[in-house]
């Protein structure tokens, strides 16, 4: 007697206006990170964002009026985890920004993020790891490394390299620490407890290392700021949950790989940044190895993608950049 055949779920779409939004909201962050840190102090600028987003978030989580749904232990956790995801991966890159970690560059280091945490729940939590995922990651690092090429100067150098690096790992670990959180906490709620525990020790450590006012261009880092909070910490949460809703976390995951063109088209219209036969090798290698890694991902729960506390770069968790 023959097994019945088994059916394959139908395959996940993700909406084309979302989507299209997203791409373009998370590579802005790469843009309006550098843009703030040329007009005023890293910490600074750091701190001023994640205080305005928590602002933001928490009027808005009123207005809808989400519920809050947190006990102390479970505030902690979601404390702790956004400081990893906030202050200290912001921190790193907005540090490599100041030291010119240009905005392609910072975007194809994010890029891999999706891949490089779905290594260290394998490591970790033994999860389940493919070849094409390694092999993608691999071929994603490969891309950078072409881009970088021999010579760091053009990038701020070694230390804004490993800074860069380093941001990522913090990311990943961050959207794994999303797990370690446990229960159901309101995305919104979530998301703003992570920027107001993360704002307070951003703006002493700039006080203390910059000054009380470290800004050479007020407009400049104002709409900046403006942007940054808003639209890339606030917009696109909210866009990642809809698309994460609609289409699953897995193709949610596979937008990613389109920000490192679309942030190096618009460094070069916006920021000058070169963009040179070697650089466009290096972005199609990196597409290429994260699209393959990310395709092969299945459906999970909203946890595995969402990264409430950054993005941006700027996200970007969720906002990152």
């Amino acid at each position: 007697m023959t097994e019945p055949a088994t059916q394959t779920p139908p395959p996940l779409h993700l909406p084309w206006v979302p989507a299209t939004a997203f791409v373009l909201v998370w590579s802005s962050g790469y843009i309006a990170g550098p843009a703030a840190v040329h007009a005023a102090a890293p910490f600074t600028v750091l701190g001023w964002r994640l205080s305005l987003a928590a602002v933001v978030g928490c009027l808005l989580a009123l207005a809808l009026r989400r519920p809050f749904r947190m006990s102390r232990r479970m505030l902690g956790r979601v404390a702790g985890v956004g400081l990893v995801m906030n202050a200290l991966q912001f921190g790193l890159m907005y540090v490599a920004f100041d030291l010119g970690l240009g905005a392609t560059v910072s975007s194809m280091f994010h890029a891999l993020s999706p891949v490089l945490t779905a290594i260290l729940a394998a490591l970790v939590l033994h999860e389940r790891l493919s070849w094409v995922q390694v092999a993608g990651f691999v071929t994603g690092v490969a891309g950078v490394l072409v881009v970088l090429g021999a010579d760091l100067g053009h990038v701020g150098g070694a230390l804004a390299v490993v800074l860069g690096a380093l941001s990522v790992l913090t990311l990943s670990l961050g959207t794994l620490g999303q797990r370690w959180i446990g229960g159901t906490p309101d995305l919104l709620w979530s998301a703003t407890v992570q920027f107001a525990v993360s704002a307070p020790p951003l703006m002493v450590i700039g006080w203390v290392t910059e000054g009380l006012w470290p800004v050479v261009d007020g407009p400049r880092v104002a709409v900046a700021v403006l942007w940054m909070a808003v639209v890339n910490s606030i917009s696109g949460l909210v866009l990642l949950a809809v698309l994460v809703l609609r289409g699953g976390s897995g193709a949610a995951a596979s937008l990613f790989f389109l920000s490192p063109p679309v942030t190096a088209v618009l460094a070069w219209l916006i920021l000058d940044e070169t963009l040179g036969p070697r650089q466009v090798v290096g972005l199609v290698v990196t597409m290429v190895g994260v699209a393959a890694a990310t395709r092969t991902r299945r459906r999970r729960g909203p946890a595995d993608v969402l990264q409430p506390g950054g993005s941006d770069p700027g996200a970007s968790g969720m906002m990152r950049g």
